[in-house]
């Protein structure tokens, strides 16, 4: 599709979508859901479903699948707010919304010693892509 058929296209659905009722796509229908990591709490470690992620909206569950109650806490090093999940007993699930920004993030539980006996992690937050435009896909060449 060309440019001009493109923009073309955009105009036409914007005024559908105003013929409808509805108002005009804005910049932040097009913004990305929250991002989602799962933090695995067990005797005496935490695990991450993955350790990089992009800046902004963030959802953290921690999932206790220990045998002792766990709470997580997070901060982003170089400084900046303490972030908490409250105290979770054993095979519960709490959730965290928060908003991220770029860097490396400690986290660890704050109960007991549990901290110094190996319930820490980090987790790193790459900057969000500047770009409004989604990144095209690799041409694959067939036969």
């Amino acid at each position: 599709m060309t440019r001009a058929a493109g923009a073309a296209g955009s105009a036409v659905l914007g005024a559908v979508t105003l013929a409808l009722g509805g108002a005009p796509p804005t910049v932040d229908a097009a913004r990305a859901p929250a991002a989602r990591v799962q933090v695995v709490a067990r005797e005496h470690s935490l695990a991450l479903s993955r350790a990089t992620l992009r800046a902004g909206p963030v959802v953290v569950e921690l999932v206790n699948l220990g045998e002792d109650d766990h709470d997580l806490a997070l901060r982003r090093l170089g400084g900046g707010a303490t972030r908490r999940l409250a105290r979770t007993a054993p095979g519960a699930i709490a959730d965290l919304e928060t908003t991220l920004r770029s860097g490396r993030y400690r986290l660890w539980c704050t109960l007991g010693d549990h901290r110094a006996r190996g319930m820490v992690a980090t987790l790193v937050v790459r900057a969000a892509p500047t770009s409004g435009r989604p990144r095209a896909a690799a041409a694959s060449r067939v036969g």
